[in-house]
């Protein structure tokens, strides 16, 4: 199976989107399809060997849309696109301002029809009837003309949508008012007034005109995550050429290129530093506040900022794989998906349109039927096919995911779909991985005891530290590292010698340099006796234990750990704030794993459990009744990750975890759960802020429309008002989505 998003034109409502959708999925070889009315997408995974771009493009098009493949997600926006829309938001600008100054003219020269008095200073002749036909023409048949255009495609589709519910009250009321400019004489031997309602049909095109021109200005607001990530990354890039340094624009850069940074520039690519150290602040693509030292060998990410150093670094991902390229990916399709919460409203819009017609035709039949006023059911008629309006409920959901999930990439939080962001806010239970998800997932020394009672003895780690370079153990780089870190200048060894299963010993500086485990130790006959206590408590800890001698004496030893991130033991006290019951799961030993535990504050452990029996330990959760959501890092974590209700990688562990995962918390900051969870509980309210809204707003407008309350108020609802209402209902809820953008969290409780 394959995946393509396609860039669509030609909606006008949330019932154009389903029309399309159900035109793709009737292509063989397609199995899902999402149409996404507020981004104008649709996500399409289909079978290659049964169909291909063009025949879904050309079902489209028979659907009487259009839809392009989006193909490279970073390529800069093209300059035919752009103009395209900003003389679609001009057209849409002109026709909307222009309806409006004939639509009040219009009004004004109807008050009098409208209050039954003569009004001064309003002439008799603005309110002539055929001076009324003449201004109402072009409103109807240039400026709304879309609406009649796509309701003509719709009936050869046997379909409806917005459009035709808006070209038949305007034209009917259009056509109705034809009759009494034509022929007065007759409506008044039958005792009625031979009122015309052209300002209706000219008003309610000029409010449906300014509401969908602020509609598509708020809607392309939700986009504006996408326009930031982009916009991230760097123009061009300085990369060494026959020697010398030559700026070439960034789509020109290739694999295993070396290219120069110096201060203050963006990284242009992925890669791997190869000469020179720096610190760069990677919170643009991370989320994570503090600047990070890098040097030989260590990765740096596209878009991310350096800040002090120069160095260089060979390019190793370029390209629509560049880990901004993979960031940007991954919003489109979560932006382009559907919470499971958004089907309910899917069905209504589908049967909205028909339920509606058929609404009008029975208020007309009653009020015909049952007051005999021609007038009274034009306009009850007239009010229930404008104000009904499918595009609130269809804008209610997707509107609020997109700005959710580009708010999550703001936070270094990808989310892969529109039901993680849904399932993540009833998460009851979170499992959280130890190794490189609570802790950092490398040895790192934790302790350094001397025998003299201080760790400010650096000679002691000079000699450790330069015998510990010549070994690959992962012991021996926790102590080269630690040494390092200490400011301490390493030297060279003479007969290094690594002693298997024990320790290592060589010379340093002409000192005997012994480093390894206390039996060891003893086999020597080194002894130990002054350490022993400081040893008890340090292994008690938890740590392993490296012990240092110098010519046959015991001299320090250092306690090596994996140790526990900074903001591990207060995120997850957060958790628990939250209402969240916090699980450790872990292969080590039972005691390693309680000492880890009480340091960051967890009571419920499950140690010694195997690679493949975590996914059995998720499960045993899920069947307590549990929303559980899984974090991990490892390979051995994939399939937790994907038993969980909701799996949560740490962006710096594995490819194959992220796979697996639901959730990406680029940072590897467990802060990240917090934020996803908060996100999703603020996304969900929201989301349910437009459904009410929407749904109360049809269940209402409509019977008030009808005339529902005539009979006890004698009040009836203008078409024109109902055309106000119906332009305004959807700038309403994409305006209250974009409230999300305003989200921050809240990372202390």
């Amino acid at each position: 199976m394959e995946n393509q998003t396609f860039k669509l034109r030609g909606m006008s409502c949330a019932a154009c989107a389903s029309n399309i959708e159900d035109a793709i999925r009737s292509v063989p070889g397609v199995d899902v399809c999402n149409v996404n009315f507020g981004a104008e997408q649709a996500a399409v995974t289909y079978n290659p060997r049964q169909t291909n771009l063009a025949e879904i493009q050309a079902a489209v098009d028979e659907a009487g849309y259009a839809a392009q493949p989006l193909e490279d997600v970073m390529a800069p926006e093209d300059d035919a696109e752009r103009r395209e829309r900003e003389a679609e938001n001009r057209k849409l600008t002109r026709k909307a301002v222009f309806s409006l100054a004939i639509g009040s003219i219009l009004v004004i020269g109807s008050l009098p029809m409208m209050t039954g008095l003569p009004i001064p200073f309003i002439p008799t002749w603005l309110h002539n009837p055929w001076l009324q036909l003449v201004l109402t023409t072009p409103v109807l048949f240039w400026a709304g003309n879309s609406f009649f255009i796509n309701a003509w495609k719709a009936l050869k589709r046997h379909s409806a949508s917005m459009d035709t519910l808006v070209a038949v009250g305007t034209g009917t009321a259009f056509l109705y008012s034809l009759l009494p400019t034509f022929h007065p004489q007759w409506f008044i031997n039958q005792g009625l007034n031979p009122d015309v309602y052209f300002e209706a049909a000219a008003v309610i095109v000029a409010l449906i005109l300014l509401g969908r021109l602020l509609e598509n200005r708020a809607k392309g607001q939700t986009s504006e995550a996408i326009r930031k990530l982009m916009g991230l990354q760097a123009k061009t890039a300085r990369v060494i050429r026959r020697g010398q340094a030559v700026d070439i624009p960034i789509a020109e850069v290739v694999l295993d290129d070396i290219i120069l940074v110096r201060p203050g520039e963006k990284i242009p690519v992925d890669g791997e530093i190869i000469d020179g150290a720096s610190t760069l602040d990677e919170a643009m693509v991370t989320g994570e506040s503090v600047p990070v030292q890098k040097t030989v060998g260590d990765e740096v990410i596209g878009a991310t900022l350096n800040k002090t150093g120069s160095f260089k670094f060979r390019a190793t991902r370029v390209g629509k794989d560049t880990f901004l390229a993979q960031i940007v990916k991954l919003v489109q399709q979560a932006q382009g998906s559907k919470a499971p919460i958004q089907k309910m409203a899917d069905r209504v819009t589908a049967w909205f349109v028909p339920v509606v017609m058929a609404i009008a035709i029975l208020t007309f039949i009653v009020w015909y039927n049952v007051m005999g006023n021609v007038t009274m059911a034009l306009i009850t008629t007239v009010g229930v096919l404008i104000i009904a309006c499918p595009c609130a409920l269809g804008l209610a959901t997707p509107t609020s995911i997109m700005v959710g999930t580009g708010k999550g990439a703001e936070n270094g939080i990808l989310i892969k779909g529109a039901d993680s962001l849904e399932l993540a806010h009833k998460i009851q239970t979170i499992v959280l991985d130890k190794t490189g998800t609570i802790t950092q997932g490398k040895p790192t020394v934790t302790d350094y005891l001397t025998v003299n009672g201080t760790a400010t003895e650096l000679h002691l780690l000079k000699l450790a530290g330069s015998l510990e370079r010549n070994s690959e153990h992962p012991l021996a780089e926790a102590v080269v590292n630690y040494a390092q870190s200490q400011g301490v200048a390493l030297e060279d060894a003479q007969g290094f010698e690594a002693v298997a299963g024990s320790g290592v010993q060589g010379t340093v500086a002409g000192q005997r340099v012994q480093i390894g485990t206390h039996r060891w130790m003893q086999e020597l006959g080194i002894d130990t006796d002054r350490l022993m206590q400081q040893w008890e408590r340090t292994e008690y800890l938890g740590r392993t234990v490296v012990w240092l001698a110098v010519d046959g004496q015991v001299e320090a030893i250092l306690g090596i750990a994996d140790a526990v991130k900074p903001s591990s033991a207060a995120a997850i006290a957060t958790l628990q704030r939250m209402g969240l019951e916090v699980v450790m799961l872990t292969g080590d030993n039972r005691r390693t794993a309680q000492v880890i535990a009480r340091e960051v504050g967890i009571t419920r452990v499950f140690a010694e459990v195997r690679p493949d029996q975590k996914a059995a330990q998720v499960e045993s959760l899920q069947r307590e009744g549990k929303v559980v959501a899984m974090v991990g890092d490892g390979i051995n974590d994939a399939p937790a990750l994907a038993q969980a209700d909701v799996g949560m990688a740490i962006g710096t562990g594995t490819d194959v975890a992220i796979a697996a995962s639901d959730i990406t918390l680029i940072s590897g900051d467990l802060y990240g759960i917090v934020t996803a969870i908060q996100l999703s509980r603020a996304t969900m309210a929201n989301i349910r802020q437009n459904l009410f809204f929407a749904f109360i707003y049809n269940v209402a407008g409509i019977p008030i429309a009808a005339g529902i309350l005539y009979p006890i108020f004698g009040w009836l609802l203008s078409p024109i008002i109902a055309g106000a209402a119906m332009a305004f209902s959807s700038v309403s809820v994409v305006t209250n989505a974009l409230r999300l953008r305003n989200f921050r969290p809240r990372l202390r409780g």
